[in-house]
C-alpha cells in the first residue's frame, strides 16, 4: 500500500486542531490526547507481544532440536518421541552408522545409532541409545494450514554453532526443488516444499522450522545458491521439506524400520539425459525399462527418448523427476516420446517409487 505522509499529516494536523478547540470550550471538560498518541503506546506493546511470543516458542521448541556428529559431517536433528527417535536429513547422516548427539539443555554427547535413511525424501531416522530423562519431543504442525506470510524461526546448529535460531516468513509453500548432484548423483527431488527467509546455512539441515504456536512445519534441508556469488547460499531462500512428509517417512521408519509406502509416483524406467545438437538438454533416453512396471506396460521401450510427461517438458533426467515428484502413484497421465525420428505418445498408470 502507498503511504502518502505529507497530505496525511496535514488532514490529521487540522482535525486535531478541530477537536482541542471544540473540547476547550467545554465547561469542566478536558482535553483529549493528541492524536497518534494511542497508536505510539501501541505499537511498544504490540512489539513486546511479538517478542514474548518468540521468547516462548523458543524456549518450548529448541530443547527439542539437537546437534547430530558423525565422522565428518555435522548436522541438526528435531526428536520425534519419548523414545529416542530423532528424524534428520539423510544427507546428514550420509553413509554413516552410528552418531554423537548434543542436546539443547546439555554438553554432554549421546550415542546414537541409524534406524533407516530414505535418500529420495532426504529423512533419515536416528535412535539415541539411551534416551535421557525428560527427552522432549517436538509437536508437528498440519501442512495444509501453513500459508504464505506466516512468521517462522529456524532452529539448528548452522556453521556448528549449537542451538541457534534465525527469524524469516514462509516467503512460498507447493515447492519442487531437486538438492545438488554428488558423485554424479542428482540429488533428491522434493515436492511440496516450504520455501522460508529465515536463514538456512550449513549446520542447519535437519533441524527445525517452527511456526508461532511451537509446531515444526518443515525440516529445513537446501538453500538456494547464486551463481553470481561463486555457488554461495542465495540470501533469504531456503526450503524445508513439510511436515506432512517428515511424519510419513519419519512413522514408517520408526513402526517398520524402512519405508515401506513412499507415496512417490514412478515410471519404472532407468534414464540419462540428451542433449541436442547444440549441446542443450533435450528430453531422457530411456536405458532399461523394469519389467511389469509402469512404462513396461505403457509399451515403452529401451531407445526411447522421452520429451513430456502430462503437460511437463521433460529435457533432463532432474526435469522428470520433478514432472513426477507432483503426481502420485496410481495417476494417469499422458508420456510423449520419440522412437525411430517420429515423435508417438503412450497413456501410463504411475507407479510407486
Amino acid at each position: 500500500m502507498e503511504a502518502h505522509p505529507v497530505r496525511g499529516s496535514r488532514r490529521a494536523a487540522g482535525l486535531s486542531c478541530c477537536l482541542l478547540v471544540l473540547t476547550g470550550c467545554t465547561v469542566g471538560g478536558s482535553a483529549p490526547p493528541p492524536q497518534g498518541t494511542t497508536t505510539r503506546a501501541a505499537a511498544p506493546r504490540a512489539a513486546n507481544d511479538l517478542q514474548s511470543d518468540y521468547q516462548k516458542v523458543i524456549k518450548d521448541v529448541l530443547p527439542s532440536v539437537v546437534q547430530i556428529q558423525g565422522r565428518s559431517e555435522l548436522g541438526s536433528g528435531v526428536v520425534y518421541d519419548d523414545k529416542g527417535h530423532v528424524v534428520t536429513n539423510a544427507h546428514v547422516v550420509g553413509e554413516q552408522r552410528t552418531f554423537r548427539v548434543t542436546t539443547a539443555n546439555s554438553e554432554d554427547e549421546l550415542a546414537a545409532r541409524l534406524v533407516s535413511s530414505y535418500p529420495e525424501q532426504d529423512l533419515a531416522v536416528v535412535k539415541l541409545d539411551r534416551p535421557p530423562r525428560g527427552l522432549r519431543p517436538a509437536a508437528f504442525a498440519d501442512s495444509a494450514k501453513v500459508e504464505v506470510g506466516q512468521i517462522v524461526l529456524a532452529m539448528g546448529s548452522p556453521l556448528g554453532l549449537s542451538s541457534s535460531v534465525t527469524q524469516g516468513i514462509v516467503s512460498a509453500t507447493g515447492r519442487t526443488v531437486t538438492g545438488p548432484a554428488e558423485g554424479g548423483v542428482s540429488g533428491a527431488t522434493i515436492a511440496n516444499m516450504v520455501q522460508t527467509s529465515a536463514a538456512i546455512n550449513p549446520g542447519n539441515s535437519g533441524g527445525a522450522l517452527v511456526n508461532l504456536d511451537g509446531q515444526v512445519v518443515g525440516i529445513p534441508s537446501l538453500a538456494a545458491t547464486d551463481p553470481s556469488l561463486g555457488e554461495g547460499a542465495a540470501p533469504g531462500i531456503g526450503f524445508a521439506i513439510p511436515a506432512s512428509t517428515v511424519r510419513a517417512i519419519a512413522d514408517q521408519i520408526v513402526r517398520d524400520g524402512r519405508v515401506t509406502e513412499s507415496g512417490r509416483a514412478a515410471l519404472g524406467i532407468t534414464g540419462r539425459t540428451v542433449v541436442d545438437d547444440e549441446y542443450r538438454p533435450a528430453g531422457v533416453a530411456v536405458v532399461e525399462v523394469r519389467a511389469g512396471e509402469a512404462a513396461a506396460e505403457a509399451g515403452i521401450r529401451p531407445g526411447d527418448v522421452i520429451t513430456k510427461l502430462g503437460d511437463t517438458d521433460v529435457t533432463s533426467i532432474t526435469s522428470l523427476a520433478e514432472a513426477l515428484a507432483v503426481l502420485r502413484p496410481g495417476e494417469r497421465t499422458t508420456v510423449t516420446f520419440t522412437r525411430d525420428g517420429g515423435q508417438r505418445t503412450a497413456d501410463v498408470t504411475l507407479g510407486e517409487q
